[in-house]
Formats: structure tokens, C-alpha cells, sequence
């Protein structure tokens, strides 16, 4: 989760899409926002390995879009293929 919010602040579309799971990955993404996205920081809330290939990790990433401030927080799935997690989607948190 660490490496693929990484990703997400240095633009990184290539490394998003090589660790999403392929039954779920996108075609494109489009990070190139306007106003651009300002990335603040993750916060892990927690994270369970359910067994040996399935994985969820809660988390909140902070960001400002425009000067306005926002946060995301969800509860993703992941799914290992070989040695490496793969995120396959995840439930965002209205609160």
C-alpha cells in the first residue's frame, strides 16, 4: 500500500498499473489532474492477511486539489500473484 501511494504522489502509472491485480487493472489512468493533485500524506488505520493470497489494508491519504483539502479513505483488497500484492479494489468510507 506504502509503495503504490508513493506511486500515486511521483506520478508513477506505470508501477500503479504493474501491481493491479490484471482481472481488475485499468487500461489508463489519468493522473495528470487540473489543478494537480497535492499529495499529504497515508495514515495506515490497519491491515489484515486474510491467508496466504488475500490481503486488506485500511488507510487514509490526505491531499489538496486547488488549495481544498481531502481525504480518501478505504479499505482495499489485495490478491499475492508469486511473491508480489496485487490491488484488486477496495471500499471507500463516507464519513
Amino acid at each position: 500500500m506504502r509503495s503504490r501511494y508513493t506511486a500515486y504522489v511521483l506520478g508513477r502509472q506505470d508501477y500503479l498499473l504493474a501491481t493491479w491485480h490484471p482481472d481488475f487493472r485499468p487500461a489508463d489512468l489519468n493522473l495528470a489532474a487540473d489543478p494537480p493533485t497535492k499529495w499529504l500524506g497515508l495514515a495506515i488505520r490497519c491491515h489484515e492477511q486474510i491467508d496466504d493470497k488475500h490481503a486488506i489494508v485500511e488507510f487514509v491519504a490526505r491531499y489538496k486539489i486547488g488549495g481544498r483539502a481531502h481525504r480518501l479513505h478505504e479499505t482495499s483488497r489485495f490478491i499475492r500473484l508469486g511473491e508480489r500484492w496485487h490491488y484488486t479494489d477496495g471500499d471507500i468510507h463516507h464519513s
